[in-house]
């Protein structure tokens, strides 16, 4: 039997058949109960299901119902996010960059230059034709789309300034918010209820709109029409803003989280409901922070660490939960599809599918299982138990080793003299499991080894979880470590990180044990990047 991890938790899924929960590849779940969602095939087909408030569906009509139906203007469109209000309008964007809307539109939420509501998608081109949107954003009544350029477009209700033209009226059709970031890159978008915020490429972070909790992080109650820098956080490096209902969070290129605004159900994660106007450092016993989640609909936050573990606070089924508390879940979206009021997704979800009773359940249970294997590798004096045909099957480097006439190929103990236990334990696990589970320490170990045995994916996976163990001290180590086994990517994400902490970074151990060449390269980038300006 195949199921659907992570959808088996949300109620609105429980009537499909199990054939098509397999196809499922995106799943978007809104609506003020919870009760309506969109939801994204293998085949590139767009289905909805639920009560089609508004529209919201985009079916068409407004008939709701508990079988699936197909969003046909949306088929075969390459769609890959999506964004919902609260009337609820939504916004669906392509890998093209194009966006569609449709839904609620009392407030032009929808972009098209009216207050007709649209019960069939409709693409938002003023202003955005020619230009590719990588993100959308939407607040209870405001819309807002991020383009590849950096460039934020915003529109819809504007009673507060959250659309950050510098007035109060509505704004029919998208329009380039420019007063003091017009001219500046834009690399993430958030929207409470009626706020909006922005981080830019330099990890400066504005916000704009309603301020009444001091969900901006300005350090007062004022409403904004345009953006505003938050001036609290000065120094602080943000990668990713979230918001929830009347608060925010930000979370820092060191994993460090901070929150700010609306607390009367804990939502802060303070130890306290009293409302914050500055960013406040957070939750800083649980360890390093690679994500954070909240949604403009509710008033619940979570966090996954370093290591996975996922914590949460706030209104957690009625309860208010002031302090950030461990969980036993695997993945952000498990708090808003349990604990959640309404269980809406924070954002759309990539469904994962898992066989969950024979092929890939016995494969993972026989590795290093002394009774079947055929063969033993020795690593620091300790044994690995494997089997030479999974072995070939799963990597070339032992299909090589095994069918050639290598020294290896007979030996039933293969001793291991480069790589170490833990290394070349988690490289072996990996090819029974497909699951890599080792610390950053270790990652560069296996980062080798990838490299050495051609294994692309592993190394993909190697880099990610480098990039989250990526702290002021070791950056230089990986980014040298990242030249030398050639992973472009991850080498380009260490500079960045260093030239964003250029002073602490260059003044450590790591950067004065850099190779001569290596640190030639490093700075002569840096200069190319502007870090010398005289």
């Amino acid at each position: 039997m195949i199921m659907a991890l992570d959808i088996d938790k949300w109620p609105i899924f429980s009537l499909l058949e199990v054939d098509f929960l397999c196809n499922i590849r995106y799943a978007c779940v809104f609506g003020n109960s919870g009760n309506e969602a969109i939801i994204i095939t293998k085949d590139d087909d767009v289905f909805a299901i639920g009560s089609n408030s508004s529209g919201c569906l985009g079916l068409g009509d407004m008939t709701s119902g508990l079988e699936p139906r197909m969003i046909e203007p949306l088929c075969k469109k390459g769609i890959v996010g999506l964004a919902y209000g609260s009337g609820p309008h939504i916004l669906a964007y392509t890998s093209g960059g194009d966006v569609y809307s449709w839904g609620h539109n009392g407030y032009c939420q929808l972009g098209n230059g009216g207050t007709n509501q649209g019960q069939s998608p409709s693409l938002v081109s003023t202003n955005l034709l020619g230009r590719k949107v990588i993100e959308v954003a939407c607040g209870s009544h405001h819309s807002m789309a991020l383009t590849s350029d950096g460039e934020i477009f915003a529109w819809g209700q504007n009673n507060c300034g959250q659309v950050g033209t510098g007035s109060t009226s509505n704004q029919p059709t998208p329009r380039k918010v420019t007063a003091c970031i017009g001219h500046r890159k834009a690399v993430n978008i958030a929207c409470g209820q009626t706020s909006s915020m922005a981080v830019l490429d330099n990890g400066d972070i504005f916000g704009w709109g309603y301020n009444g909790n001091g969900q901006l992080g300005l350090g007062n109650n004022v409403n904004q029409p345009n953006p505003c820098r938050v001036a609290g956080l000065t120094g602080v490096f943000i990668t990713q803003v979230v918001c929830g209902y009347a608060h925010t969070l930000a979370l820092s290129d060191e994993g460090q989280l901070y929150a700010w605004g609306a607390n009367s159900y804990g939502q802060l994660g303070i130890g306290n409901k009293s409302n914050v106007v500055n960013p406040t450092h957070v939750a800083m016993d649980i360890g390093r922070c690679v994500e954070v989640a909240a949604i403009h609909y509710n008033h619940v936050s979570a966090a996954i660490t370093q290591t996975g573990c996922v914590y949460m606070w706030g209104q957690c089924r009625c309860q208010s939960v002031t302090t950030p508390i461990s969980t036993n879940f695997h993945s952000l979206h498990d708090v808003f599809a349990c604990f959640a009021s309404p269980p809406v997704t924070w954002r759309p979800l990539n469904v994962e599918h898992a066989e969950c009773s024979s092929l890939n359940d016995s494969l993972s249970k026989s590795f290093n299982d002394s009774n079947t294997s055929d063969v033993q590798f020795l690593v620091d004096e300790r044994t690995i138990y494997a089997h030479r045909a999974i072995l070939k099957i799963r990597c070339e480097h032992f299909r090589s080793m095994f069918q050639s006439e290598w020294t290896e190929s007979e030996k039933d103990v293969i001793e291991i003299l480069h790589y170490s236990y833990p290394v070349y334990y988690a490289f072996l696990r990996y090819l029974y499991t497909d699951q890599l589970e080792l610390p950053p320490e270790d990652a560069i170990g296996l980062l080798d080894l990838a490299n050495a045995y051609c294994e692309t994916h592993m190394k993909r996976i190697c880099e990610r979880i480098i990039k989250q163990g990526i702290t002021v001290d070791n950056s230089a180590m990986l980014y040298a470590a990242a030249i030398k086994y050639d992973a472009k990517e991850l080498e380009d994400f260490c500079f960045r990180f260093a030239m964003n902490h250029m002073t602490a970074v260059t003044q450590t151990k790591a950067f004065a044990n850099l190779d001569e060449a290596v640190m030639k390269n490093f700075i002569v980038s840096a200069a190319q990047s502007g870090a010398f300006k005289y």
